[in-house]
Parts: C-alpha cells; structure tokens; sequence
C-alpha cells in the first residue's frame, strides 16, 4: 500500500469529511476538498477546522513520507480569507527542514482561482518506530 492510499484510508476523520490526499512526493504532499452544505459554519461560510484538517492530512503525509511515524506537536493556522460553498479548497504542503526529530513544514491553502485562503505551519515529532508503506504514490 501507499503512503498516499494508506493516510486516505487510515485517516478517518478527514474520510469522514471529504478530504482526500491527490499526491505525495519527498518533502510534498497536496490534498483536497470540495466545500459542502456539511462544511458551513453559522456565519455562512467553510468552518475552520475543516480548512485546518485538510492542511493538516497534507502535513502528515509529509511528515510520515521518511517512513518513521512523525505526530504533529505544534501547528498555527491563520485564516486569510473565507472559503464559500463549491469551493475546491487544495493544501499544499513543503517540507522546510528535514529534521531528525522536529520537522517542520509550511502548509499553504488555496481555492481553484489560486486565491490564498490560509497559511498553516507545522512541526512534528519523529517517534523511533517505522511507519512503512511501498512507495508515497
């Protein structure tokens, strides 16, 4: 199995919600969503956490793409712009810094007219165990 097939599967609140990772390369990874009737918060527009789940599968498949388990220990998500129903939302994430133990990653969330929607960064921690998997894709 994949890294690509394992987190999409494996990962079952961002299923739950639609996010769906689209490619996995060494040090990126880009997921995406489309924005539903069940995505609206009670201001009319795509509710945070949905934004931040999306970035963060793209952060995890990142992380995890060296093949030892790496959990998220701090993220900060600044929220630029709203997201609108029938946005398709895409989370592109880059590794940084390849740490050993502390990767850290920038996570960058746009709609399909490539309008910045938000800015998340993320560092993990790299456990001693191996996530294994057969190739990212």
């Amino acid at each position: 199995m994949t890294l690509l097939e394992k987190l999409n599967r494996e990962d079952r609140f961002a299923n739950s919600i639609g996010v769906r990772l689209t490619e996995v390369r060494e040090g990126y990874a880009r997921a995406e969503l489309d924005v539903e009737e069940r995505h609206i918060n009670g201001a009319g527009v795509c509710q945070g956490g949905v934004i931040y789940t999306l970035a963060d599968l793209a952060f995890a498949a990142v992380a995890n793409c060296h093949g030892i388990l790496s959990l998220g220990i701090s993220n900060t998500i600044t929220f630029l712009k709203s997201a609108q129903l029938g946005d398709h939302l895409i989370a592109h994430c880059t590794e940084q810094l390849n740490h050993h133990r502390l990767p850290y990653c920038d996570i960058k969330i746009t709609n399909l007219k490539g309008e910045l929607l938000a800015v998340m960064t993320g560092l993990a921690y790299r456990t001693k165990k191996d996530f294994p998997y057969n190739s990212l894709m």
